[in-house]
């Protein structure tokens, strides 16, 4: 079988995953349930907020670079069609929060945590003075690494919070498999050359490092991290 660019950032992907996992699963698996899902969910709010402006200027750029670079021409129809698919995914994730009494206008005024500016942070600066198909391995590795099918019955149970808690996480488990194996057809047909190549995978092991650290940070008791009274 030909490894194809496409193929080669999922191996790159799949190498990388089980430190994450590992990492994921050590931070469920101790502490408080409740709790622990009321800081990955908050957390993972100011990193979804981010996706549809990082795909917008992405997009932009590629109408920069499009009448001189292929590459970009071509993705720029994949951005905006994958932009209406991420719409408003953080206003769900605001929706379940809100299942638990926490105000939705505070996930929008809390300041977002170091961890979360370096993960996805590190794209805008490709994506303007690199090339925006570095967004590429951001969103592969996301879409790769999302939480496993079941996660979300998973939690319902140990923490008691309702099914209607969890409706943006029972999605994306559903949904981002399917997403990344598109994406993994689309680099297969836009065959970016091997620096290019070599820059989106460095954007997907960067990734699944930050979500690590992201991980890691939330477990931390001695990071402070804003605390929400639950009304269930």
């Amino acid at each position: 079988m030909t490894l194809t660019e496409g193929r080669a950032l999922r191996m790159k992907i799949e190498l990388a995953a089980p430190l994450l996992r590992r990492i994921a699963s050590a931070f469920w698996e101790t502490g408080d349930p409740r709790d622990r899902y009321l800081r990955y969910a908050q957390t993972m709010h100011a990193v979804i907020r981010a996706s549809v402006p990082l795909m917008e200027l992405a997009a932009r750029r590629c109408t920069e670079l499009a009448p001189a670079d292929p590459v970009a021409a071509d993705l720029g129809g994949y951005l905006r069609g994958h932009i209406e698919e991420e719409r408003h995914h953080d206003d769900w994730l605001a929706e379940d929060l809100a299942v638990l009494g926490l105000d939705p206008v505070t996930l929008l005024t809390r300041w977002p945590a170091g961890p979360v500016a370096a993960l996805a942070g590190a794209q805008y600066y490709w994506i303007r003075h690199y090339h925006p198909a570095c967004l590429l391995g951001y969103i592969g590795a996301l879409e790769s690494t999302a939480p496993p099918a079941g996660m979300a019955s998973w939690l319902a149970g140990r923490t008691g919070f309702p099914a209607a808690a969890f409706r943006t996480l029972e999605h994306h488990a559903q949904a981002d498999l399917e997403h990344a194996a598109a994406l993994y057809d689309l680099i297969d047909r836009l065959k970016p050359d091997p620096s290019l190549a070599a820059a989106i995978g460095c954007s997907a092991l960067h990734t699944v490092g930050a979500l690590g650290d992201l991980f890691k940070s939330l477990a931390d008791p001695a990071i402070h991290l804003e605390q929400s009274h639950v009304n269930v």
